[in-house]
């Protein structure tokens, strides 16, 4: 049998049963029916207002019943009346199906509030899981009512040849629901072992990152494999998709194909951890992030840093804190010739404890002459601090306004550069006004 008839046979099955559910609608029972289902919708949405205002918690049990309280409410009321349009001597056909519908909405209000609640955690799926359950909702319509089967025909009618392959409209959603349920089952193992993983007490931040992103990938892989198994598509077409993708990496995308190797370099070797203060180029900061494609730095003014990971291997990077948090900081001061530099140097060291206790003891402050200079002595005091996370300029304003009170007090002078103006010549008073005024106007 050609396409063409297959195709206008399943048209025409299609177009029969929505006429014979069109025949049964137009019946004044069913319309009758249809009144009744209108108006206890409409009650059922007065009632479900009341219980949710008595059940406004947050409690697990408070959102299970503002979800169903709708649809059972309606679901009761429907069965009370389709138990008197039987004592009636009414089948009562249209009712039972909007119980059905009722009953199937009930739980579906019911299997995404716990699915939210236990399970789903990422803001994409929330925000979509209303839209599952009309869909599912909407295809148990369609089969309550009869339409499913011929609808299924109808779609899988219309095809296409792809190469070898038939393709059929049918076969498309199919494949599509099938991905759509096998990456939620995948993302939702993912996350559970993203819990377990960053549960553990005993792993390092940085693997722990790296397995979980690596499951994910995986699982997110194996899952669109078996949905297109279970769809019927072959795999072997992927080695065209596959040679592109090769491709495309090889000429526009070697920045991020390299972005991305570089993350996974950096979370194995543990060379840069979060927590860790580098310095990579001009910019300085604690690590916040890391991820497979960037590194998010934040610096001491609160400006997040977004570094790409390529950067990171191919520059040269301070790691303040990759073996020891203990920092050297080196304060540089400057005395005049004229003063006594033992005493200058001591004073300094004194003067290293009004950094508080982030100065470190151990090793101790020390007072290193550095150069003489053209104005004065230049000493440099160097303290080490344990927390360099928390910034240096606190500690060296402290210690220079505790060197400005002490030196002032010692009688050491700071020397700052100073100018002298001679003037060659006759003095001023031996110049002729004239002179002086054709100089001005010049």
């Amino acid at each position: 049998m050609s396409e063409v008839g297959t195709n206008g046979e399943a048209t025409n099955a299609l177009i029969a049963t929505f006429e014979s559910v069109i025949h049964e609608l137009a019946k004044p029972v069913a319309q009758l029916q249809l009144a009744v289902i209108a108006v206890v919708v409409i009650a059922a949405m007065f009632v479900a207002r009341s219980v949710k205002r008595r059940f406004s918690g947050m409690s697990t049990w408070s959102r299970l019943v503002r979800a169903a309280a709708w649809p059972l409410a309606a679901l009761m009321m429907m069965m009370f009346a389709r138990a008197a349009f039987q004592l009636a001597g009414y089948r009562g056909t249209e009712l039972g199906i909007a119980s059905q519908l009722a009953f199937a909405m009930c739980v579906l209000r019911l299997i995404e509030v716990a699915l939210r609640q236990f399970f789903f955690r990422s803001t994409w799926l929330k925000g979509a899981e209303r839209y599952i359950a009309i869909s599912v909702w909407a295809v148990v319509a369609l089969d309550l009512v009869g339409v499913l089967p011929e609808l299924i025909a109808w779609l899988d009618s219309l095809s296409m040849h792809v190469g070898k392959q038939q393709v059929s409209l049918w076969m498309l959603i199919n494949g599509a629901l099938s991905v759509a349920g096998t990456l939620v089952v995948a993302l939702w193992i993912a996350g559970m072992i993203e819990d377990r993983l960053m549960a553990s007490p005993n792993m390092d931040s940085s693997i722990q990152a790296v397995l979980s992103r690596v499951s994910r990938a995986l699982l997110v892989f194996v899952g669109v494999l078996i949905a297109m198994s279970l769809v019927g598509l072959d795999l072997t077409t992927l080695s065209v998709f596959s040679g592109a993708l090769a491709f495309g990496i090889g000429f526009g995308m070697q920045k991020i194909a390299a972005n991305y190797i570089a993350g996974f370099i950096i979370l194995l070797d543990r060379s840069i951890r979060i927590g860790n203060m580098i310095s990579v180029g001009a910019d300085r900061g604690e690590v916040q992030q890391i991820t497979t494609r960037y590194t998010v730095l934040r610096a001491p003014t609160g400006i997040n840093v977004i570094v790409p990971n390529e950067t990171l291997i191919g520059s040269v990077v301070q790691n303040e804190t990759f073996a020891d948090k203990n920092v050297w900081i080196g304060i540089p001061v400057q005395v005049g010739y004229g003063c006594d530099v033992e005493r200058a140097m001591q004073v300094l060291v004194e003067c290293a404890a009004a950094g508080g206790e982030r100065v470190l003891k151990d090793p101790a402050p020390v007072a290193h002459l550095l150069a003489f200079a053209d104005h004065g002595i230049n000493l440099q005091l160097g303290v080490w601090i344990f927390d360099p996370l928390q910034g240096n300029l606190g500690i060296k304003s402290n210690i220079n306004r505790e060197i400005w009170r002490r030196f002032r007090e010692e009688g050491i002078e700071i020397p700052f550069p100073q100018r002298e103006v001679r003037v060659v010549g006759a003095p001023v008073e031996s110049v002729p006004v004239s002179v002086v005024a054709q100089a001005g106007a010049a």
